[in-house]
């Protein structure tokens, strides 16, 4: 006979409890949700009387399919039956009521199927919103998340206070382009620095988080250059300088910061009362300012210098604005302003005449077309081929110039090609060096828009560069200097805004020193005595200090119209034998207004007679948005804003910018603003597609997060492709991209679930590979803290009151427990927020509210609510009290993440009594861990209970589809005193999460159930659950003979670690003592499954 040591006696009906005491969803198919029918409990005796056992192998098999049609038929009939029962018996109920009553069950039912009380009444533009009477019955984010944003922005909770006595934490958002619109860059952004600031908010600071937009000079002047060709067929030459830069403010005015007004649809709680643009006139001041003061202190300076050209756009480029194109081979790519298309990949060999006929020295070039700009051929001093050339001259094929022969060992490499070099100093950075080591002669060939100029000769002056290319190559061989061509592999740098290829080119620009300030920036971050800033994560620092260690002067001039006029005014003398603008170096004075400037070139030119021309350049974009966080507190002013808030808190961008951007900004805030501008960097990943691919529009894989939060059908994604500027084969190939990842479109998942998303993949170190799927998952979790809500809402009441304090010490197991969770998920999110470890921040919040409050607590709770049992009416009060308690509490916890859901759902939990409720959770307090809410006792228990819980639900997923939603009987068995007492304590909470009919909890020196399959759990658990046929011996063999392979691995693998020879010398002690302490548990746990085989083999033999 079995001992009976314990039973759950109050655990017996199938339908004990409602639909929803059963397994999470998520564990079970769905129609394991409803308890099944009782006469399918009985459908095995009803089956007939033959006996299974006198049955050969086949005909059970054909007996066993059809029990289980018949089964599956009579589980249809019986819901049919069922839900025709119920209607009737509610029809009778309404027959047989008083008048008083039916007239009241009449108007509930028809509350509850009242469509407009699950509808939000209409709000006024910036009004709290108005909810509706009931919870709607699934989640829907446009609802959601409609009219909270202007309720906030309205009250002011995004505003900061420099008067307040908080402490303050301050962020600047990147400027994004005015060009720009919202991409999934931004959204990443904007959701990281939300949730910090919300967190901070919540925290008790004084939070600013500014927003601003930049004027991106040669992204919106090409955006507008190409609206006049389309509306007007115009250039800007043709317009005027004055008109045209009227026209992009217009531009401006009109179209741009929809990036500012997107940002709202993702919750970002910037502060828009300090909203500035990076050319108002405050900024402006800011950046004249600057530049000035730069300039007196001789960190400003005017020098002729090598830059990257773009002749389609006639200005300098900075770094970041050219891509480059790996070429393995000849390769014939489309050039802006050819027809033909221009091959690249080539290198072709021609020689030059020399002089007192020496005979000819052969060069090779991939730009034929520079030769026109040589003034030089380089060799190597030791290279003996050309020893008697040294000092020699050639002479030019086209002009008769002669040039010298000269030796350089730092750029050639005698054993490359010929071991002869070509030097074009003014079209080639490696010879722009080689000719200043050499004092060289510097010949610009080309104008402005890429065309040869008089300095290349009558023969191809004013012919566009490439077709140069080919005109020259003919001539060489007319001339008998061609020497043939052949592929080679090349990196082309192609300018990221005109698609032109880039051309460095000579020009005077004007430059900041940046060696000093360089140094300073670097020293801020490696001084490890005192470091004043941190760049987060680590990684970057070797990044940082590899830029700053080899920087070069910034060229920070531009010649377009559009951005901040360099403050510098050229004096051209009555005297000067050259007039054009920039001659004379000496002749430029630099000044905050042309009124200051022609009171100092007074001084400067005394006596003399001049006029003054200010310089037509503009600055760099990067120079206005390298002072943001000085000028968007009001530098060079001393303000109210500047005293309080800088140095700034956090800068959070993209580790793309760390250099062309970041560092520009220290330098920058170091130099004129006397400190770091910021004490934290964090430098998130870049976004790939799911694939890992770079998203590209030719590709079809750019998101666009408003068609996330939105959703969006395949077709639209289709018409947003049509209508950009891709051609026939590139639109072709990114709609077959689009349709192989979106095939039924993106469904709508609202703001919160892609923040969520987001902010969850930021551990992925340097790249994002974003799956929309992962987005669709957390839309759906948001409907599952949505029901969590709906569920407590009927379970609290409408006039249940929290109460003012709660006693840990009193409540229930269940309460014990979840508070205690709760209080590790806060403490782990606060650290991990604290670290800007937003991943794991992200998951410590998600895992409480899915797998502590949701999976566990909810269920867990649900018998006391059953029927309204008086023995469970204490257990109910506190049940109701640690519900609200955690509701509150998660909700806070969560805001920062998902601020729509949460406000929604806050605002519908009911207030203590005579208690000030905040009136947003936006400004309500971050929850904070509670000391006495920790019982580390009870987790170890229900970490207990949950193993236990798990093995009897893997138990269940064995079973035929069918028969997993049948409630069935199982037993535990213990083989320690200790984990007897935990089980047989806790045998509601294991019956109810595990979905039993009983629980039956032996010791080890009872006789194992038979009819059951099992599993051990560990050395001190083993679970069996009753099954209604026959066990199969041999497949529960098989599956106890592999874990018990696995353990052994385990084991053989830790006494081979504990046998090496140096395990004891070299092993810490409190090391060793986990693996012997690991080793024993393993052992156990292999003996618990011998013993568990032998049962099996031994119930197989009896039967």
């Amino acid at each position: 006979m079995i001992k009976l040591i314990a039973r759950v006696s109050r655990y017996k009906s199938a339908n004990r409890y409602p639909a929803h005491s059963t397994l999470p969803k998520t564990l079970l198919p769905i129609a394991a949700c409803t308890p099944p029918p009782t006469s399918i409990f009985l459908s095995y005796q009803a089956g007939g009387s033959m006996d299974p056992l006198n049955l050969t192998p086949e005909a059970l098999e054909k007996k066993k399919k059809k029990d289980e049609k018949a089964r599956e038929k009579e589980l249809k009939k019986q819901k049919a039956a069922q839900k025709a029962e119920a209607a009737k018996l509610q029809a009778q109920k309404v027959s047989n009521a008083p008048e008083s009553g039916k007239k009241k069950n009449t108007k509930r039912e028809a509350e509850v199927e009242n469509p407009e009380d699950y509808n939000d009444p209409e709000t006024p533009l910036g009004d709290k919103k108005r909810l509706s009477r009931q919870m709607a019955k699934t989640y829907k984010p446009s609802a959601v998340e409609n009219s909270w944003y202007e309720w906030w922005e309205k009250s002011n909770f995004f505003v900061a206070d420099p008067d307040s006595s908080k402490p303050p934490f301050v962020i600047v958002l990147p400027p994004p382009n005015v060009t720009g619109a919202l991409h999934i860059g931004h959204a990443l952004t904007a959701a990281i620095q939300d949730t910090i600031i919300r967190w901070r908010r919540m925290s008790g600071y004084n939070t600013l988080w500014v927003p601003g937009m930049d004027h991106a000079g040669i992204a919106t002047q090409v955006v507008v250059e190409k609206k006049l060709m389309r509306e007007m067929k115009l250039t800007r030459h043709d317009v005027g300088r004055e008109n045209f830069v009227a026209e992009v403010w217009k531009w401006k005015n009109e179209y741009g910061g929809t990036i500012l007004r997107q940002l709202r649809r993702l919750g970002a709680s910037l502060d828009w009362s300090r909203e500035c643009f990076t050319m108002d006139e405050k900024r402006s001041l800011a950046v004249t300012e600057a530049f000035v003061r730069l300039h007196k202190d001789g960190v400003i300076y005017r020098d002729l210098r090598l830059v990257n050209w773009d002749c389609v756009l006639r200005t300098a480029i900075s770094d970041i604005e050219v891509d480059y194109i790996d070429i393995k081979e000849r390769t014939p790519l489309r050039v802006p302003g050819y027809e033909k298309l221009v091959e690249f990949g080539v290198l072709t060999s021609f020689a030059y005449p020399l002089e007192e006929g020496l005979g000819e020295i052969i060069v090779a070039t991939t730009r034929v077309e520079t030769m026109l700009g040589d003034t030089a051929i380089a060799v190597h001093p030791d290279d003996a081929r050309y020893s008697h050339l040294h000092g020699k001259f050639a002479i030019h094929p086209f002009n008769g110039r002669k040039f010298p022969i000269v030796c350089d060992a730092v750029l050639v490499d005698m054993n490359f090609g010929t071991g002869a070099v070509k030097i074009t100093p003014a079209h080639d950075p490696n010879d722009f060096e080689v000719g200043k080591r050499h004092n060289l002669e510097f010949i610009n060939i080309f104008t402005d828009d890429g065309k040869i100029n008089s300095n290349g000769g009558a023969e191809f002056a004013g012919m566009p560069r490439f077709e140069a290319r080919v005109a020259l190559t003919e001539a060489l061989k007319k001339k008998g200097l061609y020497k043939g061509d052949k592929n080679n592999e090349m990196r082309l740098g192609i300018c990221s805004r005109s698609n032109d290829v880039v051309e460095p080119l000579i020009k005077p620009q004007w430059y900041v020193n940046c060696k000093n300030m360089a140094r300073e920036a670097l020293d801020a971050v490696i001084d490890s005595t005192n470091p004043k800033m941190e760049i987060i994560p680590k990684q970057y620092v070797a990044e940082w200090k590899r830029w700053l260690e080899n920087i070069r002067d910034w060229c920070i001039s531009r010649q377009l119209w559009w951005g901040h006029r360099v403050p510098a005014w050229y004096a051209v003398l009555k005297d000067d034998e050259l007039k054009e603008l920039g001659v004379y170096n000496d002749h430029w004075v630099v000044a905050r207004n042309e009124e200051e400037a022609k009171e100092k070139a007074s001084r400067i030119f005394a006596g003399k007679t001049f006029d003054l021309y200010q310089d037509p350049d503009v600055l760099d974009t990067w120079f206005s948005s390298g002072l943001f966080p000085l000028s968007v507190l009001g530098w060079p002013d001393d303000t109210k804003d500047l005293r309080a808030f800088y140095s700034t808190s956090v800068l959070e961008t993209g580790h793309d910018i760390l250099f062309f951007w970041v560092a520009r900004m220290v330098m920058l805030g170091m130099k004129l603003g006397g400190d770091v501008p910021f004490g934290k960097v964090y430098l998130h990943p870049m976004i790939r597609d799911a694939h890992g691919r770079k998203m590209s529009k030719s590709l079809g894989n750019v998101i666009d997060p408003l068609e996330v939060i939105n959703g969006i059908e395949l077709k639209g994604l289709h018409k947003r492709l049509e209508e950009g500027n891709l051609d026939q084969k590139e639109l072709e190939t990114a709609k077959e991209g689009q349709t192989k990842d979106f095939p039924d479109g993106i469904p709508e998942c609202g703001s919160d679930a892609l923040r969520f998303a987001l902010v969850s993949y930021t551990a992925q170190s340097d790249k994002i590979n974003l799956d929309i799927q992962r987005v669709v998952g957390y839309r759906q979790w948001c409907n599952k803290l949505w029901n969590a809500i709906r569920f407590a809402m009927t379970k609290l009441g409408e006039d249940y009151i929290p109460p003012e304090e709660i006693i840990p010490a009193t409540l229930p197991f269940s309460c014990k427990w979840i508070l205690s969770a709760l209080n590790k998920a806060i403490s782990k999110t606060v650290v991990s927020l604290d670290s800007y470890e937003f991943s794991d921040a992200a998951t410590a919040v998600y895992s409480w509210w899915q797998f502590q409050l949701c999976d566990v607590f909810i269920e867990v709770i649900k018998p006391y609510f059953a029927g309204n049992d008086p023995a469970y009416a204490s257990e109910r009060k506190h049940a109701q009290d640690t519900l609200w308690l955690c509701l509150d509490n998660g909700l806070r916890l969560l805001h920062p993440f998902m601020p729509f859901v949460t406000e929604e759902l806050w605002q519908r939990l009911p207030s203590k009594k005579d208690s000030v409720r905040k009136e947003s959770i936006v400004i309500s307090e971050y929850p904070s861990a509670v000391e006495s809410w920790n019982n580390d006792v009870v987790e170890l228990e229900m970490d207990m209970i949950e193993s236990v819980v798990k093995s009897l639900r893997s138990l269940r997923s064995q079973l035929a589809p069918n028969e997993r939603y049948e409630r069935r009987a199982a037993f535990v068995v213990c083989r320690t005193d200790d984990a007897c007492h935990i089980i047989k304590k806790h045998e509601l909470e294991v019956s109810t999460l595990a979905t039993l009919s009983s629980l039956d909890v032996l010791s080890e020196k009872d006789d194992a159930p038979v009819g059951c399959i099992l599993d051990v759990v560990n050395e001190s658990l083993s679970t069996f659950l009753k099954l209604k046929g026959i066990v199969n011996v041999e497949a529960e063999l098989e599956k106890l003979n592999k874990k018990m392979e696995e353990l052994q691995k385990q084991c053989d693998g830790l006494k081979k670690k504990r046998s090496a020879p140096s395990y004891q010398e070299k092993v810490p002690v409190h090391i060793r003592e986990v693996d012997e302490a690991k080793l024993a548990s393993l052992l156990q746990e292999l003996l618990s499954f011998k013993e568990a085989r032998e049962h099996l083999e031994r119930e197989n033999r009896e039967t």
